[in-house]
C-alpha cells in the first residue's frame, strides 16, 4: 500500500524520524568534539595561570610554558591544610563553587588549588578563585610574590557580565591595578575594590568599575573570601 505523504500520520512520522536522526548526529558530534573542547579548556586555563605571572603565550604554547614555569602544585582544604594525592590542575573551582551554591557539597568538601611558579629566579604563588558577578560567575587568578602578600599580577574573566560595564574586569586596565598591592595587613585580608576611585592611593585597594558596582563588589568578595582560606597555609610556609 502506497504511503499518503499528505496525511498527518506521515508528517508526524517523518518529524519523529528526523528528530531521532538529528539527535543522534548531534550526540555523535558532541562525543567526537569533546576531547578537543577539553583540550581548549585546559590550555586556556594554563594561559590564564601564566598570564597572572606576566607570561603571555598562545594556546598551543601554553602546555610547554606551563611545565617550564610551574614547579609545584598544592591543594589545601577549607582549613588551609594540604591534601595529598590531588593535583591542583584537576581541581575545577568553578564547578565546586556552583555545587557549593546549590548545597550539593559542604564547605568542608571544597578543595583549593595553588600553583607554585618560578620566574627569573623568584618564587611566585598563583591562587585561582571564583565568585558571583551581576549576571553570573566571575573568576580569576591572582599571583603573589615570594612574601606571600604582595600581588605580582592578576587576571579576571566572566561569563555574562554587561559589555562596557561589569565585563571590564576582563580588561588589562582592571587587572593591572592589583600589581604591588598587599593582600594582608596585620593578619587580616584587606584587599578591596573601591567604588568611586581612590584605589591608587590605597596599598590594598583598586578602583572599582564605573557602572559595574555589583560586579566590583563580587570581585572584592571573591578575593577576600579566597585569601582568607589560604592564610593559614601561607603562615606555615613563610
Amino acid at each position: 500500500m502506497a504511503l499518503d505523504k499528505n496525511s498527518n500520520g506521515y508528517t508526524f512520522g517523518f518529524a519523529i524520524v528526523m528528530v531521532i536522526v538529528v539527535g543522534a548526529v548531534l550526540s555523535i558530534a558532541a562525543i567526537q568534539l569533546k576531547p578537543f573542547q577539553d583540550k581548549n579548556i585546559s590550555q586556556e586555563k594554563m594561559q590564564n595561570i601564566l598570564y597572572s605571572i606576566s607570561v603571555e603565550c598562545s594556546r598551543d604554547e601554553a602546555p610547554d610554558l606551563f611545565e617550564k614555569y610551574v614547579t609545584e602544585q598544592v591543594v589545601i582544604n577549607s582549613k588551609g591544610e594540604p591534601i595529598e594525592g590531588v593535583k591542583a590542575f584537576d581541581v575545577d573551582v568553578q564547578k565546586q563553587y556552583k555545587e557549593l551554591k546549590a548545597k550539593a557539597i559542604s564547605p568542608e568538601a571544597v578543595e583549593y588549588p595553588l600553583f607554585v611558579c618560578n620566574k627569573d629566579g623568584e618564587t611566585i604563588y598563583v591562587v585561582p578563585m571564583v565568585g558571583t558577578g551581576l549576571w553570573g560567575p566571575v573568576w580569576g587568578f591572582i599571583s603573589l610574590k615570594s612574601d606571600l602578600n604582595t600581588i605580582f599580577g592578576a587576571t579576571f574573566d566572566h561569563k555574562t557580565e554587561t559589555p562596557g560595564l561589569g565585563a571590564e574586569i576582563k580588561e588589562n586596565s582592571f587587572g593591572n591595578q592589583f600589581k604591588d598591592d598587599v593582600v594582608y595587613t596585620d593578619g587580616k585580608v584587606t584587599i578591596k575594590v573601591i567604588k568611586g576611585g581612590g584605589g591608587a592611593d590605597d596599598p590594598s585597594g583598586v578602583d572599582g568599575i564605573t557602572g559595574g558596582t555589583i560586579t566590583s563588589v563580587g570581585v572584592e568578595e571573591m578575593i577576600q573570601r579566597t585569601f582568607e582560606v589560604y592564610k593559614p597555609y601561607f603562615e606555615t610556609i613563610k
